[in-house]
């Protein structure tokens, strides 16, 4: 892979400001009361003085974050990809003691909150400068309910092969609401592809018994492939420790398998979306997340060009990839997940297993520790299965 030259000088696409914040507080649009909390299973807000019910302004409208992607270039960054958003002052990041995790505290509306990854009740006596604030959040709309209720059907479902003492302290009312850091990044980008495609010819086998072999010939010709494209919301991890996929000691890849989102819907930041949530912060700048990014443009642009090389039957084997990004423009937004996580140790190593929900699409998925001994009697009945089948294919077959 060829890399393009680092793409020039950051341009700062719209701003997301919150236009009910004054003096650096959310306040209700109505009255003005700073008394406010998402409704639970929809994407609005609720001021409990007032009762008035309203939701902020779609991003993507507001913005135009979905159009002239064609036609970007350079990097463009929302504020809340940049700087830190002064409004969000009474936002504190807080190191939980129990696993490391970096949790994002309220402090206008709570003094403590639990860990989403380990449950550790967290207080604000361990500050850390905080990081970016987002640009957009993507609401929860699935209630807590719907999430304990398909966590609880996700565990059933494997109880089999689960850990007795798995089962025994499955507790899925400890479920924890997170919104989790992302970046969701528009690309407009040109690849050339460069490689070699065969057509096979002839097919035959040489040898006999277990020498047997089977040989091929093929015309073998160059191939090249020129795409231009665009990427509309290409959704990347923001945050370092989520996106170590090698940690040995959880099971966080597993948020990865419940996307997409749609982002979308998301609004406007308004830190009041966070009440009765917690929430991690972002700790990876563009720099870092450009080469995933590029890396993530590539596979779209080959999966965009198997259209074209199907006559090749013997395939394509891509030698030179070169990926133009002309022009990106990225957005920090907060995606809603429901959480479940339980801490398990087995001959002195530990390791916390996590069920996560979409809590927009309800999509689950997770680990649960699995009884070894239950794999290896199913292994071995398994085993013993196909070598009974096999017999008797080969009595019938004599």
């Amino acid at each position: 892979m060829t890399t393009p030259d680092p793409v020039g000088p950051h341009t700062e696409a719209p701003r997301t400001q919150d236009p009910h914040l004054q003096d650096g507080v959310n306040r209700c649009p109505k009255c003005g009361s700073t008394d406010i909390r998402p409704q639970p299973g929809a994407d609005t807000l609720m001021c409990l003085f007032c009762r008035f019910v309203w939701s902020e302004a779609r991003v993507e409208e507001k913005f135009g974050l979905g159009e002239g992607i064609g036609d970007l270039q350079g990097v463009q960054l929302a504020s809340g990809a940049r700087d830190i958003d002064p409004a969000a002052s009474g936002l504190l990041t807080v190191k939980c003691a129990g696993c490391g995790a970096e949790v994002v505290v309220n402090t206008a509306t709570e003094l403590s909150a639990r860990c989403h990854w380990c449950r550790h009740v967290l207080t604000i006596n361990e500050q850390m400068p905080n990081g970016a604030v987002p640009d957009a959040v993507l609401p929860f709309h699935l209630t807590r309910d719907d999430a304990v209720t398909r966590i609880a059907r996700f565990a059933r479902s494997r109880r089999f092969f689960a850990h007795a003492r798995f089962k025994a302290e499955f507790t899925p009312e400890n479920v924890v609401g997170v919104y989790l850091p992302y970046m969701v990044v528009d690309a407009n980008a040109s690849t050339d592809l460069v490689g070699v495609g065969e057509v096979q010819t002839r097919r035959y086998t040489r040898g006999s018994g277990n020498d047997q072999k089977t040989y091929y010939d093929a015309d073998v010709y160059r191939v090249q492939r020129h795409v231009e494209f665009t990427v509309d919301d290409l959704t990347v991890e923001s945050s370092a420790s989520r996106a170590d996929m090698s940690s040995p000691g959880n099971t966080n890849n597993i948020v990865n398998s419940i996307l997409p989102f749609d982002t979308k819907n998301a609004v406007s930041w308004n830190a009041d979306y966070l009440n009765g949530y917690t929430s991690e912060r972002r700790d990876r700048d563009v720099d870092l997340l450009l080469p995933h990014v590029q890396d993530d443009l590539l596979s779209i642009a080959r999966s965009q060009v198997v259209p074209t090389i199907d006559r090749y039957d013997r395939g394509v084997r891509w030698e030179q990839e070169r990926l133009d990004l002309h022009g990106s423009r990225w957005v920090s937004m907060y995606l809603p997940v429901w959480l479940y996580s339980y801490y398990h140790v087995e001959g002195g190593t530990g390791v916390v297993h996590y069920i996560a929900v979409n809590a927009r699409t309800g999509e689950t998925m997770g680990s649960v520790p699995l009884a070894k001994g239950k794999l290896v009697l199913a292994s071995l009945l398994a085993g013993t299965a196909a070598e009974i089948i096999a017999l008797v294919l080969l009595v019938v077959g004599s």
